[in-house]
């Protein structure tokens, strides 16, 4: 992914295209194509404390100045109140990922190279530069480290409680700014320091701005380093929470060469979905979204498959699995981890029924019975019985043999939004798409428990599994609308054409019929599908919202009216496969795959966006790399259109 010298002109284009990189901690480097930080939570080094949480953004940027003879040519770009200082973008003729963000610059014959990388396992961002140049001149680079030293949802400003002092060493200067936050460390190559410290002022990232929130940041340098680029073409700056004895760090490339086979969307999601899985205390876990989600039970169940089973990782989605598995309580998965680390909340229907359907994929894909048997089948036990005498929040099996949830005020689906005490879309009740996973679940588990020789289990769940697919059918059919209703509560039946009903036909086991699925997925067609995704809501109903801006309140009251969520496609192609056949799939999945493919240089190059805007052209929104976004497209390439084998991954 390469852009040219003629995007760096148009400042609005250029800042539209970000760039993430990710040590799987948690912690990320990230910015815009030109260097110029349009969200707080842009900066070199957001380093994960306790990963893979506990996220601080320690180094912002450098400050680059190239110095050509006596002639000083700055290459930073910043935006500051009412204009954008330096303009460093004028000099640039070049970005591209190769596989790591590489800036190019061109100052009266001097070629410049700057790569910045990460290094795996580690809170360690690398700068990497290469000069060539024409001619004898004198030329030399400074770069000024500028640090913020706070919690990445936040912003801060000068104060009197940071500490200036630097630790000098060969080769190796630290900062303690604060004494509650760790040190950084910065290793050079044979630069001169100068010990000049001073605060930058009212930095604006724009997209904060256009989002309600704090928006203006001063940020804090230490000190100068000076390289000689004549002695030194290949400098080397290196910001870590490790102190370093040496100067050597590993660039981590992909693990593994180009598939012949690989379609440039298939590579760029493989690559993707690597930025996703990190570490949290003895194993795995899946960070929701970049910049601002930490791991959620519900997003790393949907999003295991194509993460990690579709790629052969399955010693990962082991470690993933049995992690989440030390942590249900009451027969509920956690629905998120805190950033802070406290407490896992367990406020989610749904979170522990894609659990099952998360592990009857690790079997399919790597025929490890053995390894549910002995370490997840007594929980998976464990979830069902509680979910049948009643857990939180009124989740419990009705006399339907359905699953009913819901209290006043609690958000339990994913269309999960809530302003204060106003919860946008409470879904209480029976949804759909949570009727469709308890009946997935219960087929699991007869499945596993009748090859496990628990035969007097495996009848009981046969008997619930017919019990809930005998009242679903009653229920949930919408005979006017030909597709099935959203929500039954009671002698109440939501009509709203929502996506929640392609999961009913989708998951491995459905209780929906071949003939009724053509008909809702002639439904969702017509009313939901984007070159992006699936809308949350019909554009005919009073409740659709086309656009997704404004300011926190306006942003959650309308994330689930209208806006465009790709991680649905993947039920959808599941959906479309199961009514209307492999050849019919693959036909309608490649053209709209092909025309999805241009989105990876849209917005953060290489990933995939949260949601996409309604109403047409449809622009990205929310976080600019999302998890389930990346898996199920990922999932919908290798496991439905191009039926590719693992062994082929």
């Amino acid at each position: 992914m390469s852009f040219a010298r003629n995007i760096f002109q148009d400042l609005d284009g250029a800042v539209a295209h970000e760039w993430i990189e990710t040590n799987g901690l948690g912690g990320f480097a990230s910015s815009t194509i030109i260097g110029v930080n349009t969200r707080r939570y842009h900066g070199l080094l957001t380093a994960a404390t306790k990963p893979p949480v506990g996220r601080i953004v320690m180094l912002s940027k450098l400050e680059e100045t190239l110095v050509i003879d006596d002639r000083r040519y700055e290459l930073s770009a910043n935006q500051y109140p009412g204009a954008v200082h330096p303009q460093g973008f004028q000099y640039q003729t070049g970005f591209r990922r190769d596989p790591f963000p590489v800036f190019r610059y061109e100052v009266e014959g001097v070629a410049l190279e700057k790569s910045v990388f990460m290094v795996q396992g580690e809170n360690t961002t690398v700068g990497q530069y290469q000069v060539s140049a024409a001619g004898k001149q004198s030329i030399k680079l400074e770069i000024r480290p500028l640090v913020a030293f706070r919690d990445y949802h936040s912003t801060t400003h000068e104060n009197g409680a940071l500490n200036r002092d630097l630790e000098v060493s060969d080769g190796q200067i630290t900062i303690r700014p604060y004494s509650d936050i760790p040190p950084l460390h910065f290793v050079h190559d044979d630069a001169d320091l100068g010990r000049d410290s001073f605060w930058y002022h009212n930095f604006q990232y724009c997209i904060e701005q256009e989002r309600g929130l704090d928006f203006s940041e001063d940020l804090f340098s230490p000190f100068v380093l000076t390289f000689d680029l004549n002695q030194n073409p290949q400098p080397r700056i290196i910001a870590s929470t490790n102190p370093r004895n040496g100067k050597q760090v590993e660039r981590k490339l992909p693990s593994k060469s180009r598939n012949d086979n690989d379609s440039l969307l298939i590579e760029s999601l493989k690559q993707a979905a690597d930025q996703f899985i990190v570490s949290r205390d003895r194993g795995s876990t899946v960070i929701a979204g970049y910049h601002w989600f930490s791991d959620w039970g519900r997003d790393t169940m949907i999003a295991l498959p194509g993460l990690l089973l579709v790629t052969g990782k399955y010693e990962i989605a082991k470690s993933v699995l049995l992690e989440f598995s030390r942590h249900v309580d009451k027969g509920m998965l956690p629905n998120r981890f805190p950033d802070a680390g406290e407490t896992p909340e367990y406020n989610t229907v749904d979170a522990t029924l894609w659990f099952f359907e998360a592990i009857r994929s690790f079997v399919q894909y790597s025929g490890d019975y053995e390894f549910v048997r002995t370490n997840l089948y007594d929980v998976m036990k464990e979830i069902i019985d509680w979910h049948v005498r009643g857990t939180r929040y009124n989740i419990h099996v009705d006399e339907d043999g359905l699953l009913e949830s819901g209290e006043p005020g609690v958000q339990l689906t994913w269309m999960d939004a809530k302003v204060g005490d106003w919860v946008i879309t409470p879904r209480h009740g029976k949804p759909v798409e949570i009727q469709a996973l308890w009946y997935n679940a219960l087929r699991i588990m007869q499945d596993f428990a009748a090859r496990f020789g628990d035969n007097q289990r495996a009848e009981e769940f046969s008997a619930m599994g017919q019990a809930a697919e005998k009242s679903f059918n009653r229920l949930f059919w919408n005979d006017d609308a030909q597709c099935l209703y959203d929500v039954v509560n009671g002698d109440l039946s939501d009509g709203s054409i929502r996506p929640n009903q392609v999961l009913a036909i989708g998951l491995t086991y459905s209780m929906v019929s071949n003939d009724r699925a053509r008909k809702i997925l002639a439904v969702v067609d017509r009313h939901l599908l984007t070159p992006r995704g699936l809308r949350t809501l019909s554009p005919n109903d009073a409740n659709y919202h086309g656009r997704y801006e404004g300011n926190g309140r306006a942003r959650d009251s309308v994330y689930h009216q209208g806006t465009v969520w790709p991680w649905l496609m993947g039920s959808y192609f599941s959906a479309h496969e199961k009514a209307f056949g492999f050849e019919a799939v693959r036909r309608v999945g490649s053209e709209w795959l092909a025309n999805f493919q241009e989105h990876l240089n849209e917005a953060c190059l290489g990933q995939v966006s949260e949601i996409f805007d309604g109403d047409a052209p449809h622009a990205p929104r929310g976080c600019a790399a999302q998890a389930w976004s990346v898996s199920e497209l990922l999932r919908v390439c290798l496991e439905i259109v191009y039926k590719r084998s693992v062994a082929a991954v």
